[in-house]
């Protein structure tokens, strides 16, 4: 169900990013690229309500249990700056819009720096649930290339692994390589063993991924891949969330290969451009393994984000 009257393009991109960029959230969720990749998986739709652009979309976390859950990210300011009466009218009017499509209405994704900003639009009339789920995990860059220390032990000798056992080379992935990927990710995801509802999801992230391939240039992105005997066997595909930030939005490694995963890692931070300063890696979705696979990587900092509800 697309809620609101506009859907996320290409198009539409430079006026999007007016009010993307107006204030800076940090979460990953509220950069375009992640937006138009998983338009079509979270059914993202948006319009402008007052002074600030709405975006609503459905949370995945709560298919298992036959639940979707529309939500509205925070809204967006182009100015950098929330009018707390201003505010408080547009989300009261996208209030409106979900209860009048018998949706229950709830702000997610909400980073904390912006609940004093909620609270003072709405004084005492919502409530904050801590989303531990959709936490963003941050790295510095520079931890992810060297991986000094012994915290990073294990990445290295899984990674100095694969260097010393497969001839590979890294490439800077284009939508020239398009098919190549899908190829890829098709294998991949062939390899998978998955419930009904979880291969419905499964196809709309191939069709995302597809998607991004294709406008690796259009949308921005910092794209890269291992070739192993000339056939690619890992990807990663980031986009930039500020001027020193990229977002993680696609990594696939084959796992037959022992070390791949932290080889194609290690190597897209290598390759990417130098005023980058940190990697986010994106939430891990209350999933025990990923949690427990981004968390030894050691992140800086977990970024907070909240459930918002009217009491």
């Amino acid at each position: 169900m697309y809620l609101f009257e506009n859907r996320i393009t290409i198009e539409n991109r430079n006026e999007l990013e007016q009010y993307l960029q107006g204030f800076d959230h940090k979460t990953s969720g509220l950069s375009f690229s992640s937006l138009y990749i998983w338009r079509n998986v979270n059914e993202f739709s948006w319009q402008v309500i007052g002074d600030y652009v709405c975006i609503a979309g459905i949370s995945h976390l709560e298919l298992e249990q036959g639940v979707k859950n529309m939500f509205l990210f925070p809204p967006l300011t182009k100015t950098g700056k929330y009018e707390p009466e201003k505010l408080r009218e547009t989300i009261y009017a996208a209030k409106e819009i979900f209860e009048k499509n018998g949706l229950p209405f709830s702000i997610r994704l909400l980073p904390l720096r912006m609940i004093d900003i909620i609270k003072e639009a709405c004084p005492g009339e919502m409530k904050y649930i801590e989303d531990r789920p959709n936490y963003d995990y941050i790295y510095k860059r520079q931890d992810l290339v060297d991986l000094k220390g012994r915290e990073y032990h294990s990445k290295k000798n899984h990674l100095n692994y694969f260097k010393n056992n497969y001839a590979y080379e890294y490439i800077k992935l284009t939508s020239d390589m398009a098919e190549e990927a899908k190829a890829f990710v098709d294998e991949f995801t062939e390899q998978q063993t998955l419930r009904n509802h979880e291969m419905v999801l499964r196809n709309l992230e191939k069709e995302a991924m597809y998607d991004a391939f294709n406008n690796i240039e259009r949308l921005g992105l910092v794209a890269g891949a291992i070739r192993i005997n000339n056939k690619i066997e890992a990807i990663s595909v980031g986009g930039y969330l500020n001027k020193n930030t990229v977002v993680v939005h696609i990594e696939k490694a084959n796992i037959d290969y022992r070390g791949l995963y932290q080889a194609i890692n290690n190597e897209f931070c290598k390759h990417t451009p130098s005023n980058v300063k940190f990697i986010n890696r994106e939430e891990d979705m209350g999933i025990a393994n990923l949690r427990k696979a981004k968390l030894s990587y050691k992140p800086v900092k977990l970024l907070e984000k909240h459930i918002a509800v009217f009491k």
